[in-house]
């Protein structure tokens, strides 16, 4: 099974044909994995990593079934992380233009967010990778017409950037993967060929300043206000970021709209050039969006989305993960307008496509698409109790032995294992996932959460969504006795004092009066279910938890600090803890108040 040649226009006829390319290929998952998986083999076994695990074992490769195959490789090769990788990456970063990891050279590398384990990865990437972006992104965008059917010549308002590329000492190009794509002429074809393109220049996206893109978006998509079809980002949190950006800047839009100007806050020449291209005084439109705006404002700005872009069915970005505390902003500024979850995927491999548009974010699952690498399932099982409330920790489950995709069970837990086109063999993603059901042959999962464990001083234990779930108690509270709203929110286990303990540091839209900050406090430190936070708390052996207010505008300082790193605004995701100390010392120099939980005396 190959990939298809992505070609032509984005017709019906084309929705057609790659609906049926996949109902083809989930019909024999089972199959179509044992072929990929040979294909990727055949392709790289004399790269040094292969060739020093397999040996001589698939030499004859073209005579062995694609079972024999996999049977090799998973008894010879053994599972890795980055960590096991990295060596190989960097002298490929060197300039070390031997077959390490592909046959094929790799001529760029992808840069991680760095915001899950507090540093930036190298991951190859290929032309391949590009490709299959395309690729799944023609395949949700088919099963979403079929829900929300959109007019050929309407427009997207997507809020995308571009970050800075680089080269290595080797001289290979580096930057983020969607940065590769951006620049890639699978992208290009996009523009030119599907049926409804975005509302900014190439110049936009590209200018490596999410300040003056976001600007130049907004002021665009406010001019092709009645042709956009759908709003769109990467992430969840950059949608969030842009309209809370407008309530500020709208004004100053509506003045360029009005005189065919530009603010003069744009100052990238070439961005500036481009957008000026597509503006010309219009007094009627500026009226009648400051009119809407003025409306809005004096609602907090409820239901903007479809109050100033009319025709737009939804809203589309990945809304799952660290992205889901996002969702009750985003729904505020999108009334009763669909929430469409994106798909699932990371630097390393796209994994899974959302057939179900009209799934709500907390409910979807996304189907595995068998051609985009070869997929294995280390079994998960839980072997502490936490109760109703639980998620997985480093030490709270045994693993079983990995599982090719056919042999996953419905309402069991796995980590993601990937064997990838560019050149990561049993790699552990890291991504813990719960088998919803099948659909045909491709299971379809459910994102539970990072394995990663984010919070620990003692025996306790808590991860990304452990910490989700505290802050929404605490945060619920606070909007149930407050009009106030949280902004975002991070943490730390702090054990520069004996004994140590958790601060969770809020960033907060309105006042509070400290009487409820103090109960918000006591909430969140009630609300960990861990068996080991719970007891450490009660024997003092980790102390009172400590919630922290920040100024407003601190976390896009750590946005900021992120960006100047390297980052893309299209990637970038809060960090949910930290021990970076440079982030410790922006949240700490912009702390105005602080609490201690009484809960537990």
């Amino acid at each position: 099974m190959t990939v298809p040649a992505i070609s032509g226009a984005d017709t019906n006829l084309e929705d057609y044909d790659i609906v049926r390319w996949f109902e083809d290929i989930a019909d024999n998952a089972a199959q179509v994995q044992t072929q990929i998986l040979k294909r990727i083999v055949k392709l790289n076994c004399n790269t040094e990593y292969l060739r020093n695990r397999l040996g001589t074992e698939v030499l004859n490769i073209e005579e062995l079934e694609p079972e024999v195959v996999e049977s090799l490789y998973t008894s010879l090769v053994p599972l890795s992380s980055h960590s096991d990788l990295d060596p190989y990456i960097q002298r490929i970063a060197d300039g070390d233009d031997s077959a390490l990891l592909t046959q094929e050279p790799i001529t760029m590398l992808s840069l991680s967010s760095g915001t899950t384990d507090g540093r930036q990865k190298y991951v190859p990437f290929t032309r391949f990778s590009s490709q299959s972006t395309l690729q799944i992104f023609r395949l949700a965008a088919a099963y979403r017409s079929r829900v929300f059917p959109i007019r050929a010549g309407g427009r997207i308002l997507e809020f995308v950037y571009s970050s800075k590329q680089f080269k290595t000492r080797g001289g290979l190009t580096a930057g983020t993967a969607t940065t590769h794509y951006f620049a890639s002429e699978e992208f290009k074809t996009k523009q030119k060929t599907t049926k409804s393109f975005t509302c900014s220049p190439y110049e936009v996206i590209s200018a490596g300043d999410y300040k003056q893109s976001t600007y130049c978006h907004l002021l665009l998509g406010l001019l092709f206000a009645d042709q956009v079809e759908f709003v769109t980002s990467t992430f969840a949190y950059s949608l969030v970021q842009a309209f809370t950006a407008f309530e500020d800047v709208w004004q100053e839009i509506c003045e360029d709209i009005r005189h065919g100007t530009l603010s003069s806050r744009i100052t990238i020449t070439n961005m500036r050039s481009s957008v000026l291209d597509y503006i010309a005084p219009d007094p009627a439109l500026a009226l009648e969006i400051e009119s809407k705006c003025k409306e809005l404002n004096s609602s907090n700005w409820h239901c903007m989305i479809p109050r100033l872009w009319p025709n737009a069915k939804y809203v589309y970005s990945i809304m799952t993960g660290a992205m889901q505390p996002y969702l009750k902003k985003l729904r505020h500024y999108a009334g009763d307008l669909a929430l469409v979850c994106a798909d699932y995927g990371s630097t390393e491999s796209w994994i899974g496509v959302n057939l179900g548009p009209l799934d709500p974010p907390e409910r979807v699952n996304f189907t595995v698409v068998p051609t985009f690498s070869y997929f294995e399932f280390i079994p998960l099982s839980l072997i502490v109790n936490r109760g109703s409330e639980y998620s997985l920790a480093n030490d709270d489950y045994e693993e079983g032995e990995p599982l090719p995709l056919s042999k996953v069970k419905i309402g069991e837990q796995y980590e993601v294992v990937l064997t990838t086109f560019t050149g990561l063999y049993r790699y552990r993603l890291g991504d813990v996932v719960e088998v919803a059901g099948f659909y045909k042959g491709a299971p379809q999962l459910n994102f539970i959460c990072r394995r990663k464990l984010i919070l620990t001083v003692n025996i306790d234990k808590n991860t990304e969504k452990d910490l989700q779930m505290v802050v929404e108690k605490g945060s619920n509270l606070l909007s149930q006795k407050t009009k106030s709203e949280l902004v975002d929110f991070t943490s730390n286990a702090d054990t520069s004092k004996n004994p140590g303990h958790y601060v969770v540091y809020w960033e907060i839209k309105g006042n509070v009066e400290d009487e409820v900050l103090n109960e918000c406090c006591r909430e969140m430190d009630l609300a960990f279910v861990d068996h080991g936070y719970v007891v450490s708390r009660k024997t003092n052996s980790i102390g009172p938890l400590e919630l922290k207010i920040v100024e407003t505008g601190t976390f896009r300082k750590i946005l900021e600090y992120y960006i100047g790193n390297g980052a893309a605004m299209s990637q970038f995701k809060t960090p949910r803890c930290t021990s970076n100390q440079v982030l410790l010392r922006i949240l700490g120099d912009r702390t105005i108040k602080q609490f201690r939980s009484t809960a537990y005396r």
